[in-house]
Order: structure tokens, then sequence, then C-alpha cells
């Protein structure tokens, strides 16, 4: 069973959150060739005429011209071979980069004791985006997790209600809830005008002490939550609204 939240903040309530993104490493495999020197041979001939002993030097500095360039292409070999070497370490060390962050969006950040002795596994997916898992004799029974749609995620979890912020954390606590539809007086001061507006669908309108709404939120056939400046607060798809200070 999921649980998100859809809040709209009037007045003075401002929340925040950042979508996040989790990236994929891909890997890389650079083959680099290497060269080899090639040698020549240079041979001097014994010279019997002016003309046999100028064609002799002519042969030995063609000799010598063919072992300058293959000197240099190895050279070319070599620099292109280090090149590619280089290159691949560079695509090593940012593919172990993107492993880590997978590594720690797929690991709980903490584990939390809730009121009903159940536990909470919470795990950080980034700029403010979590996710709890509520774990009951070694099963998953429950998921929250705040969306990017700036909120917070709440649960009635069989009189159980608990709270996932949009900073990662977790209340819970037992009973106190009122059915609606009607309005009734929270925590905190706060007061909640409970209607129905549809099948599994609530509205609760969260009104402050001047009398002004400063929170609405709504089910949409799911529990929905907030952190009221501290208060926290779960209407349930069935009506059930319930507070905690």
């Amino acid at each position: 069973m999921s649980s998100s939240t859809t809040v709209r903040t009037a007045r003075r309530r401002t929340l925040r959150v950042a979508a996040a993104a989790l990236t994929a490493a891909a890997a890389l495999t650079l083959t680099a060739c290497s060269g080899s020197d090639a040698g020549g041979t240079k041979s001097a001939g014994h010279a019997g005429t002016g003309a046999a002993a100028a064609g002799g030097a002519g042969a030995a500095a063609g000799a010598q011209g063919s072992d300058a360039k293959a000197g240099s292409d190895a050279k070319a070999e070599a620099k292109s071979s280090a090149d590619a070497g280089a290159k691949a370490g560079v695509a090593v060390k940012q593919s172990g980069g993107s492993h880590a962050g997978t590594a720690k969006a797929s690991s709980p950040v903490r584990t939390e004791r809730l009121v009903d002795g159940s536990k909470a596994e919470i795990y950080d997916l980034g700029s403010q985006h979590y996710r709890a898992k509520i774990i009951s004799r070694g099963s998953v029974v429950a998921t929250l997790e705040t969306t990017d749609q700036e909120v917070d995620a709440g649960l009635d979890a069989n009189d159980m209600f608990v709270v996932l912020t949009m900073g990662g954390e977790v209340h819970s606590w037992m009973g106190g809830g009122h059915r609606g539809p009607g309005t009734f007086k929270l925590a905190g001061g706060w007061t909640a005008k409970v209607t129905k507006v549809g099948e599994l669908r609530y509205r609760a309108q969260i009104i402050g002490h001047e009398g002004s709404v400063d929170a609405t939120l709504e089910t949409k056939q799911h529990d929905v939550g907030l952190d009221a400046n501290g208060v926290y607060i779960v209407l349930s798809a069935g009506g059930v609204i319930s507070a905690h200070g």
C-alpha cells in the first residue's frame, strides 16, 4: 500500500522541494594499439668511379630517411596509446561515482521505531525526496513517499497515524481521530473542516487562529498527511482526521 499527498498551501505555508534524478553509469572499453620501431639497413659500396661513389652516397641517404620516418610513426602510435589509456581511466572514475549514488538510494539512511512497535526504514532519494517503508514482523506492510508536488505524506494504519515530511522525518501516534464530514478542533490550536467530495475523496480545510484557511488536504482514494508548523495531521481516504503535536 503506497501513500502520497496533495496539499495546496495558502498565505503563510510554503513548502519547497526539487525533483531528483538518478543517473546510470555506462561502461567504456578502449583498445589501444601500440606500434613498434622499424629499422633500416645502411650499406656502403666501394666506389670504382666518381659516378659510382655518388650513387652509393644517394642510396645511403635514402636508407637514413626511411629510418627517420619509421621512428616518427612509432612515436605517434605510442602517444595515441597513452591518450587512449588516460581516457579509459577517466571513464572508470566517472562510472564509479554513479554506482555510489545508486547504492545510496537503495540503502536506508536510518531506521526508526514506530509507536505500535513496527519500524520505518527511511530512504533518501535526493532533493528532499524521501521514502519510508513500514515493516512489521519482517514484511513491508506500507510505503510512504514524498513527491515532487511540494507535499508531505500520511498514513492511517489501523488507528496508528504516520506522517513522513519533506525533510525525511517520521512521526507516529495512536488514536485521536475524528470521522468527517464535520468541523473538528485539532492539536496546536488548528481547526479542520472536513467535507466529502466523492467516493473515497475527502477534503479538509486547515484553519488557523485568525480564521483563515492556511492549508488544504484532499484524499484521492489514498491517505494524505501534513506537517503544519510542527503539528502533524493525517486525513484518511475514509474521512478520518487526526493530529498530533
